[in-house]
């Protein structure tokens, strides 16, 4: 009860921001799979080097429903990991790296909604600092920030519309917009929760924009929480949350409420609950160091009558064994 009473006061402070149900960022219905995706923080937060799949399909079956394919990197540049270097007398020596508290990431992504599509990519700096320590394990305390840059482009072939709209020919079929996001979270053995702000500049830098006229992107804030709770030597329940906002306040609200089971970290199972969407149900399991999960939204909105719902698949796979991952811990 101690770590709900830890993370319940920061989920609860979570409500005073709202969300957008527009859908201009993408959605992760396995965001606890790879949090890197939504908060620059977390690059590097377990010390593994991982690189990470996800497909999602969303609202099969509708023409133009909203699809996201992502792949990310993230790293951690470990206190006792070693380079070679070549000398002025060509031999060789072993150096150790000067790093530990320095996570490093990125991703490339398509994420395509209606006519509205998104090709970029987002490079990510974390900074670690330990607090303390948990059942012998350092808390970490760590600060991100990616720089993202990425093309949006409308595309109206096959669209039906007005020739004369003001709106659609007022505006460049395809701009790029380079941008910033930031994140910080706290994470021990047993809890996390993050912040993360996307689109700083608002995209208010707009490369090959002609017409001149004013636009800009939403702010998007993502609040994130998570508490393990052992059932037993084999079994670990995990609830968690996931709260979005933009800059368009209580004007929507969207929040995902999550809870896992784990079987030996070999194994799980979960629901989710996202707010005036869907119900989420997900399994994944753990084989040597490769990682699949796989997610179905259950749409209850009337989207429901002409979709085959949403289904998501998360393919990982970590380097480094549980020693390698803890070796920056010498660093503290």
């Amino acid at each position: 009860m101690r770590y709900l009473r830890s993370i319940l006061p920061a989920i609860i402070l979570s409500f005073i921001f709202g969300a957008a149900t527009a859908q201009q960022v993408p959605m992760y219905s396995q965001y606890i799979m790879n949090g890197f995706l939504i908060n620059p923080s977390f690059a590097g937060r377990d010390g593994y080097t991982t690189v990470n799949l996800t497909v999602r399909e969303q609202w099969v079956g509708m023409t133009g429903a909203p699809s996201t394919y992502a792949a990310s990197f993230q790293t951690r540049i470990l206190k006792n990991s070693f380079i070679s270097k070549s000398t002025a007398v060509r031999k060789k020596i072993v150096k150790p790296t000067r790093g530990g508290k320095v996570g490093l990431g990125g991703y490339i992504f398509n994420d395509n909604n209606g006519i509205m599509h998104r090709t970029g990519l987002q490079l990510a700096y974390a900074y670690h600092i330990a607090m303390g320590r948990t059942e012998g394990i350092p808390n970490d305390l760590s600060f991100g920030l990616a720089m993202t840059a990425y093309q949006f482009a409308v595309n109206t072939n096959g669209l039906i519309y007005d020739q004369a709209d003001p709106l659609l020919n007022s505006y460049d079929r395809s701009v790029f917009i380079p941008d910033f996001n930031f994140g910080a979270s706290f994470t021990t053995s047993r809890y996390y929760v993050g912040f993360a702000m996307s689109n700083l500049l608002r995209g208010s830098i707009l490369i090959a924009d002609t017409s001149g006229t004013k636009r800009s992107e939403l702010g998007n804030y993502f609040l994130t929480g998570g508490v393990k709770l052992p059932l037993s030597s084999d079994w670990t329940l995990e609830p968690s949350a996931l709260l979005k906002a933009s800059d368009m306040f209580f004007k929507s609200f969207q929040m995902d409420l999550t809870a896992r089971i784990y079987y030996k970290e070999d194994y799980w199972a979960g629901i989710s609950w996202r707010t005036n969407d869907a119900i989420i149900m997900m399994m994944g399991l753990k084989y040597d160091r490769f990682y699949f999960a796989y997610a179905f939204d259950f749409t209850l909105t009337d989207i429901r009558r002409e979709s085959y719902g949403s289904h998501e698949l998360t393919v990982a796979v970590k380097f480094g064994e549980s020693a390698r991952r803890y070796r920056w811990l010498n660093a503290y």
